[in-house]
């Protein structure tokens, strides 16, 4: 997520969505000691702005935890979680990464929500030879500037994230001529508006920006923006903005009937349709920075998904938002390398070059879907996006109309830059994007 702040293989399943591939080696080294517990360092947002995501990251985390262990661990090994909150800063965060593995000895870390608190902790991680696993943050750079051995990302970065979206709003109104941009004025909110521009410059030729609006971070009154824009009256008004802010705007523009005018793109809105209600009007497009939602078209396996959903609500007492989903493909990218690198190993306990060696080309299950690993670290995800509709089965605006893109489709090949792969796309790659499925379809 972005943020402000720069053995057998039954037993190794146990806890699992689903099956793993196996290769039929790894390179051999000296195993390593099984330990008592399994403990794993979790980077995540427990106070301030970004808590909206990190408090559920955590709940799903707590959750996923106690079901393993009820399982019987990860190759018979109980899981201990340690817990850091990213809200102070940088500065606290390297300390306390450097803390689990130093003195409380982790054998892995989650980290994080913040693209910058990923961007510091990736190379802390390699240093210390520790397998990192980034679990939500969006920022393309990590392995576009950078090759590791030890950090592997279990989900898409910004790239598909911003161009899906994009590529949907082609596919299903394909007429609109002019654009206008209110993203929070710090990094995920100026990179991501680049990633969409330049991918529609590609895509769209001569379509127009009237507006690039950047109010503040932490910005609590959007007055100002919302009149202009009703007085611009664009076509489309894009939003990346996310968390208390999004769901502030999303109140400010309904009381002025601004989602009247214009048809809004709001690709981290799938977080903030049950805290916002029904002031989300029908007809707008909606993101999940995935191809997660509780109420999924067509899940690869329907009774996970259903499982999951209904062990978080009964936890958390609401539906799972995209970190929830983030944190679950976390840990079963981690169940499947394990399986994975003992298999390789004899049975043995992996040590953490043969755990990292594990991860390159993985295989694993998410709740709604198959993913995998690249050679270069960066997790291959669907992205759903859909359109927003109200019914009488839920107090909140719901998606219909979803495209599911595949990852090959929206994500930045291996070894390339994303904005410079971006702006060799052309009008023709809308063609490639499927067909809407109908809610229940």
């Amino acid at each position: 997520m972005p943020s402000p702040f720069q053995l057998t293989r039954r037993k190794a399943l146990a806890a699992g969505f689903g099956s793993v591939l196996l290769p039929a080696s790894l390179s051999a080294q000296a195993p390593a000691q099984r330990p008592n517990e399994l403990k794993i360092g979790v980077t995540t947002f427990l106070s301030g702005p970004a808590s909206v995501f990190g408090v559920p990251g955590r709940n799903a985390a707590e959750m996923l935890a106690e079901e393993i262990n009820r399982e019987g661990g990860i190759g018979g090994v109980p899981v201990r979680l340690f817990f850091v909150d990213e809200a102070p800063g940088i500065d606290h965060l390297v300390g306390e990464f450097r803390r689990l593995v130093q003195n409380e000895r982790v054998d892995v870390m989650f980290a994080s929500i913040s693209s910058g608190s990923c961007l510091a902790c990736t190379p802390l991680g390699e240093e210390l030879r520790k397998v990192t696993l980034l679990w939500d943050c969006g920022t393309q750079r990590i392995f576009e500037e950078r090759r590791y051995q030890y950090a592997f990302r279990t989900q898409a970065n910004a790239t598909p994230e911003i161009l899906a979206p994009l590529l949907y709003l082609m596919k299903t109104k394909p007429d609109f001529r002019t654009v206008a941009v209110l993203n929070q004025d710090y990094a995920w909110g100026r990179d991501s508006w680049e990633i969409w521009k330049t991918a529609m410059d590609a895509l769209k030729p001569g379509t127009r920006v009237v507006a690039e609006l950047f109010p503040r971070f932490g910005a609590t009154d959007f007055s100002a923006e919302v009149t202009r824009l009703l007085a611009l009256r664009p076509d489309v008004i894009l939003s990346t903005s996310w968390g208390g802010e999004l769901d502030t705007f999303i109140r400010q523009a309904a009381e002025r009937r601004l989602f009247e005018r214009s048809t809004f793109v709001l690709p981290l809105a799938e977080s903030s349709l049950e805290r916002v209600g029904r002031s989300l009007p029908a007809g707008h497009i909606v993101g999940s920075r995935g191809d997660h939602w509780h109420q999924h078209p067509r899940p690869a396996n329907p009774q996970a998904l259903q499982r999951f959903v209904e062990n978080y609500r009964r936890r958390a007492d609401a539906y799972p938002i995209y970190p929830t989903y983030h944190m679950a493909q976390a840990f079963s990218a981690l169940r499947a390398a394990h399986a994975k690198a003992m298999q390789a190993n004899g049975g043995n306990w992996p040590s953490d070059a043969q755990l990292a060696a594990a991860f390159p080309g993985l295989e694993f299950d998410s709740p709604t879907s198959r993913m995998r690993i690249r050679e270069d670290g960066q997790g291959l995800e669907p992205q759903l996006i859909g359109t927003t509709v109200h019914t009488d089965r839920f107090p909140f605006a719901v998606m219909d109309n979803m495209v599911i893109f595949p990852p090959d489709l929206v994500t930045t090949p291996a070894g390339q830059n994303s904005v410079a792969w971006l702006r060799t796309l052309t009008p023709d790659m809308v063609s490639r994007v499927p067909d809407p499925i109908r809610a229940g379809g």
